[in-house]
């Protein structure tokens, strides 16, 4: 399992990640054969075939220290300590959706049960844009497969601090809401800069929740960006914040989509760079989510990736449509900016958590809006924390989903946080119960994810 002490050494002042010698590597495929958003909708089963045939051609299966596990069903009890569904989750979730669940479960079992020292699940549909309220799909995803996989490791082994390094081009606005709140789970993402790309998210002042200040960590790059600029925020920022948190697990919610070939987005990232950024990061677990361009990159991507997790050579990795990538110098500058800007953030994170709560007493309360681009739903909601000068709160969710002039779903959505005192629970039950007296609301909810797991009020 990961370990800050061991895992990373200092030069000239910059963390760098060190490599454990011929780990041993789990993988789990499922390329959902059976599921599809539409025929020609580009999150596809051949996303992962490709690389099934590029992996078996190049024999990474026959190596000795890489071996190969079956996906498991995810239960519905593990998913619903994560999500509340309108009008309930089995109207959204399919077999395949448990699958892509189970396959990371399988992919987290492995390495924390002592088989593997790392694991990758190939998996899909993917999940980084799943929020915790669900009224539908969007970004190509319906249930957040990494935040199912943390909520059973946190239940069977007692993982505590949890870290996401999300890779992925695209923010993924699902994993920062599930875990906005909670201090003991890091999700630091860099995606290309959300005034440029869905979802339109992922700004330096999305910094945490008021209990949470500095454990969501948002770094928006600008188009253009190339293995230069993914590598040295991965060096001189990432690592070094990774260092500080100590976390027990490190994830890497795998993306491959900063690509330079892939068509839904605009960055310049080679296979030899991915490698390497994973070659950097040392993540016990990586789980993959977007990625578009199906043979020009993924094959060769992924391949680049299992090398790098399994400590063999990755650098003779190279696309047959390879370009020989450089970086603007203004998108250099602009990431040595971007990269000042955060280490000062970083350095204020208690003064700025302090200055969140002023004015807020016992609550802290947001309104805002959530669209379903595959579902085409709107969802309006107001999120209320509840503070305590020492301790973690609950917080909730009231949902108002629009899906069309004749029809809305309305949902209470209760989240008890993991860490939960008995005095905390017995509070948000409470509140969920007064909740419900004044009615108004098609559901009342309460999620326990530590105790008796989704209740219906």
């Amino acid at each position: 399992m990961w370990n800050h002490k061991d895992s990373y050494r200092v030069r000239n002042g910059i963390v760098q990640a060190s490599t454990i010698e011929h780990p041993s590597l789990g993988l789990v495929f499922f390329p959902a054969f059976d599921w599809k958003i539409s025929a020609t909708h580009p999150e596809r089963q051949e996303r992962l075939l490709y690389t099934r045939d590029q992996i078996v051609e190049e024999g990474l299966l026959d190596v000795p220290n890489i071996r190969e596990y079956n996906p498991i069903v995810a239960d519905w009890d593990v998913i619903e300590r994560v999500h509340v569904g309108a009008p309930d989750l089995q109207s959204w979730v399919t077999d395949a959706h448990r699958v892509s669940a189970g396959g990371a479960i399988a992919a987290a079992d492995a390495v924390l049960r002592g088989e593997v020292d790392r694991a990758f699940a190939l998996v899909r549909p993917p999940g980084h844009h799943a929020m915790a309220m669900i009224h539908g799909i969007r970004g190509f995803c319906t249930i957040n497969i990494e935040a199912v996989m943390i909520q059973h490791i946190r239940q069977t082994y007692g993982v505590k601090r949890v870290a996401i390094v999300d890779t992925d081009v695209h923010h993924g606005d699902g994993s920062q809401d599930v875990f906005y709140h909670d201090p003991d789970t890091l999700y630091i993402s860099f995606h290309q800069d959300g005034r440029t790309l869905y979802p339109g998210t992922g700004f330096m002042d999305e910094f945490g929740g008021p209990q949470a200040i500095g454990a969501n960590i948002d770094i928006p790059l600008p188009p253009g960006t190339g293995d230069e600029g993914l590598l040295k925020v991965m060096r001189e920022l990432v690592l070094p914040i990774l260092h500080e948190f100590k976390p027990d697990i490190v994830i890497n919610s795998a993306g491959q989509d900063n690509h330079f070939s892939d068509p839904l987005a605009n960055m310049n990232v080679t296979a030899k760079g991915y490698a390497e950024l994973v070659d950097l990061l040392q993540a016990d677990i990586a789980v993959l989510e977007g990625g578009y361009s199906v043979q020009e990159a993924l094959p060769y991507v992924n391949t680049g990736i299992i090398l790098s997790m399994a400590g063999l050579d990755y650098s003779r990795v190279i696309e047959p449509n390879y370009i020989e990538q450089h970086q603007s110098a203004d998108v250099t500058r602009y990431i040595d900016d971007l990269i000042l800007k955060w280490k000062a953030q970083w350095a204020r994170r208690e003064e700025i958590a302090r200055d969140e709560l002023i004015g807020h007493k016992d609550s802290w309360v947001r309104d805002y809006s959530v669209y379903y681009d595959e579902s085409g739903v709107q969802e309006e909601r107001r999120e209320t924390v509840r503070l305590y000068p020492d301790k973690i709160g609950w917080h909730s969710i009231e949902s108002y989903g629009n899906y069309g002039p004749y029809a809305k779903q309305s949902v209470y959505a209760m989240f008890i946080p993991w860490q939960a005192d008995d005095a905390t629970r017995e509070e948000a039950f409470t509140e969920a119960r007064r909740m419900k007296e004044q009615g108004g609301l098609n559901r009342y909810v309460v999620v326990d994810p530590m105790g008796q797991g989704q209740v219906e009020i």
